[in-house]
């Protein structure tokens, strides 16, 4: 069974990496191969022999079965997620719609995000079953009431829709599936309309009743902390809404390695069902001091059992029902099954039924790290401890005498018993002790290897922030915080100010923590192989003792924490056009130096493309340093991200177009002007700035467009040219000064392809075989410009755009290797 279930969990994973879901009727050889392994075991052989190979052969049937039962259903859920489709004549267009708020609605400024089950629509228009609408205060100039969106409530709605797109990027956050995951299957806003009405104050549901359940809370923690730093940090604990952390602070958490705790865990929740069934069994045992002998009736431990299920479902209800609170909710049952059952459960069989479990209700769970996190962590403390803790603690016991000693019998003297008492219980925290510090030194060490392949980083801080922690979260500020969530208010503020207090102090040390040079160590994200071997060398570094040399395990670490960033050879060049929406963001490498071109656009007061992309990727290269960062002008979608840039890694200068009193011109290290005539080489890598000229720079009525920072890039007789936002006029002036500068195989289009730019007399001085659109996703200036984008494909340029293609990468050699991630990174639901 549980390598049945492994190759189920194996096979829906292979799913996820699959170009189009497949055709062939899985499911049919699955079955066939399960009744075939099922014949097998009940049909045994006579000879050793047959023995023998019957065993592996059941086994490699089961894997089989497993497999193709794991993709067969993870495809049938995929193409049912993917049915209900928004077609493309709808996208953008006002449609009134009425429907139910459906989860914990998310405010940020003065609008709101929540997801809507649409029931009807007015004109009965094709609409997904649900959708994820914004509620803005404002749009374009026009004032929008936002409405008070609470979950469970019936509305009726006017809004504009579109498929769901994300931003496509190596090593980048993939919202395209996680939506398809929700069964969000398009995005859309609300409009400013008279007709914005609600409906119905309660639609009664299930589902309406936890998330309605999940709102009261967040409303009475904020309620009794208003304007407090760390409310959010409570709200995620009791309800699991993370969204009003701030981004600061997950990078401290996240720096510190304690992230896993500001959530509902699965440590958290065993805490609570532990607490709860510990409780009903002590009552249980007394019956209830009724005399009602209810332990004759049916047994503590099932009555404890039933409790801990059941109390661990209620909270991961309120937890919104992530992988981490899954897996603990399927093993805790499990475990409470067999009690019940009066079976005997194997460990290794409750983590994989839990893992199938979480599986079969998610298949797309497998793409998130909270999932290999939460699973590797359990599996490696059942590697390192399973059978060998018992044994350490009866061996330590016969070495101390402990195993019972001769002053507890009944002839003892009271001061002995009282003596030997105080001993053993000594010898059990002791024990306790020594096993929280061996599981911590497991999961520590464990997980490094999967922690670079997921992060590209680790915490070396992490083992003595979670030794403050753990405890400190899971066994006084949440107790505090659920308590504090259901007391009466006169009561509940203080409670929940303690706890704020407690999460605090905490933080305030995990900042110190953070801010150590070495708090984190990163490293490029490793190939398979390099990973594989880096989690053998982890295994050996685990293994019992007696075996030889465990300490080697180390060495396959060396590899793996010390490679080098991927470089071009000298006298080459690699570009990658980042997809940050409607903005502009390219990587400029040779094999020694590295430029950013721009940041992309701010997305919101905490989001921008510096955090959600650039930083990001950066990271999962292991490049912790910028020569140079160009930013071209000071529009929102260029310089958007500059200031997280600048913050996140160390960067040599800046050139900018931007004034002295610019914020991203204070932060920087070195600034200089971007001036025509400025140039430089690296590794062989001719860099030259062409536009703009030094005087532009007094004439007070230019625009930022005409100050933008434009740059020729040439290696080995091929060029880039980047050119920013300028429009016609400075494209005719480019022209008057030297055409033959700005000759390039490569075009970064000017001004995202707006109709004001890519003239056609430019486009003949620069002949590019290649043009690069940045631009978002339906964007609201509708770049690039039809007749434009068309003008590009009269002249036979290839064209490309960031919102189709995703990032795209440029390694300039003997030619240009051209790569679009959405091709090469090619998924099922990427498909349109």
């Amino acid at each position: 069974m549980r390598i049945a279930i492994l190759g189920f969990v194996a096979g829906a994973a292979w799913l996820q990496t699959q170009a189009t879901l497949p055709e062939f009727p899985w499911l049919l050889p699955g079955a066939a191969s399960a009744l075939a392994s099922a014949l097998l075991t009940g049909y045994a052989p006579g000879g050793t022999l047959a023995r023998r190979v019957a065993r592996p052969l059941r086994r490699l049937l089961a894997l089989a079965a497993g497999l193709m039962l794991g993709v067969g259903w993870a495809a049938l859920l995929a193409a049912r997620a993917l049915a209900p489709q928004l077609a493309a004549a709808d996208e953008g267009r006002d449609l009134t719609l009425v429907g139910v708020v459906d989860n914990l609605p998310y405010r940020f400024g003065d609008g709101v995000r929540f997801q809507f089950k649409v029931e009807s629509v007015a004109d009965g228009t094709a609409v997904p079953p649900r959708v994820t609408l914004s509620w803005y205060a404002g749009q374009r100039g026009v004032v929008n009431q936002v409405g008070v969106v609470r979950p469970g409530e019936r509305w009726r709605l006017t809004v504009r829709l579109q498929r769901p797109h994300g931003n496509a990027n190596p090593h980048g956050f993939d919202y395209e599936v996680w939506l398809l995951e929700q069964g969000v299957r398009a995005t859309g806003y609300v409009r400013p309309t008279r007709g914005n009405r609600r409906l119905d104050g309660f639609v009664p549901s299930v589902g309406n009743v936890v998330e309605r359940s999940r709102d009261a809370l967040r409303e009475r923690i904020l309620g009794a902390l208003p304007g407090q730093e760390y409310a959010a940090v409570l709200v995620a604990l009791v309800v699991g809404d993370q969204r009003g952390i701030a981004q600061t602070d997950w990078q401290v958490f996240n720096r510190t390695g304690v992230g896993h705790l500001i959530s509902i865990s699965g440590l958290h929740i065993t805490m609570v069902a532990g607490l709860a069934a510990l409780a009903v069994s002590a009552l249980w045992r007394r019956s209830f001091f009724t005399g009602a002998q209810l332990p004759l009736l049916l047994p503590a431990q099932k009555v404890a059992a039933i409790t801990g299920a059941g109390v661990a479902l209620l909270y991961v209800l309120l937890a919104g029902f992530g992988v981490p609170a899954q897996r603990t909710l399927y093993m805790l049952a499990v475990v409470a099954a067999a009690l019940w059952l009066d079976r005997i459960t194997s460990v290794s069989y409750v983590l994989c039924a839990a893992l199938g479990l979480v599986v079969l209700l998610d298949p797309w769970a497998v793409l998130w790290p909270g999932f290999w996190l939460s699973f590797g962590a359990v599996a490696l403390i059942l590697y390192a401890t399973v059978g060998r803790t018992a044994n350490h603690a009866g061996a330590a016991g016969l070495a101390t005498g402990a195993s019972e000693p001769p002053t507890t019998s009944a002839s003892a003297s009271a001061p002995a018993r009282a003596q030997a008492q105080a001993q053993m219980r000594a010898r059990r925290v002791w024990q306790a002790l020594r096993l929280g510090a061996h599981t911590q030194y497991v999961v520590t060490c464990g997980l490094v290897p999967l922690t670079m392949l997921l992060f590209a980083q680790v915490s070396l801080v992490s083992p003595l922030a979670n030794a403050l922690a753990i405890p400190l979260v899971s066994l006084v500020v949440t107790p505090l915080a659920l308590l504090g969530s259901v007391l009466p208010m006169a009561l509940a503020v203080p409670v929940l100010s303690l706890a704020h207090w407690l999460v605090r102090a905490l933080a305030a040390c995990l900042q110190w923590f953070s801010g150590w040079d070495l708090a984190v160590w990163c490293a490029p994200t490793p190939p398979w192989w390099l990973f594989g071997w880096a989690m053998l060398g982890t295994l050996w570094l685990l293994a019992p003792r007696g075996w030889p040399g465990r300490w080697l395990g180390l060495l396959s670490w060396i590899p793996l924490l010390t490679a080098p960033p991927a470089s071009p050879p000298a006298g080459q060049l690699w570009v990658t056009a980042l997809d940050v929406g409607q903005g502009m963001a390219l990587l400029v490498e040779t094999s020694g130096h590295r430029l950013l071109y721009d940041t992309g656009p701010a997305y919101s007061p905490e989001s921008n493309g510096g955090n959600r992309v650039i930083l990001p990727y950066l990271r999962a290269r292991g490049i912790a340093q910028l020569d140079g960062l160009i930013v071209s002008h000071s529009d929102i979608d260029h310089a958007g991200g500059a200031l997280t840039v600048l913050g996140g890694v160390r960067v040599g200068w800046l050139l900018s177009s931007l004034p002295a009193s610019h914020a991203v011109v204070r932060a920087a290290p070195r600034h200089g002007p971007c001036v025509a005539g400025q140039g430089w080489s690296w590794d062989g890598v001719r860099f030259e700035m062409l536009h703009p000229l030094a005087d532009s720079y007094a004439d007070a009525a230019l625009k930022p467009n005409a100050r933008g920072c434009t740059l020729h890039i040439s290696a080995g007789g091929r060029a880039i040219l980047l050119a920013a936002d300028i429009e016609a006029a400075q494209e005719a002036a480019l022209l008057a000064r030297a055409p033959e500068r700005l000759r390039a195989d490569v075009l970064l289009a000017p001004h995202h392809g707006s109709g004001t730019s890519s003239t056609l007399p430019f486009l003949l001085a620069v002949r590019p075989e290649l043009a690069l659109f940045q631009v978002g996703y339906r964007n609201r200036y509708r770049h690039p410009k039809a007749e434009v984008f068309e003008r590009y494909g009269a002249l036979g340029v290839r064209r490309l755009r960031s919102d189709e293609a995703g990032a795209v990468t440029l390694e300039f050699g003997a030619g240009i290797d051209v790569t679009a991630y959405r091709q090469r990174h090619a998924r099922y639901w990427y498909a349109r």
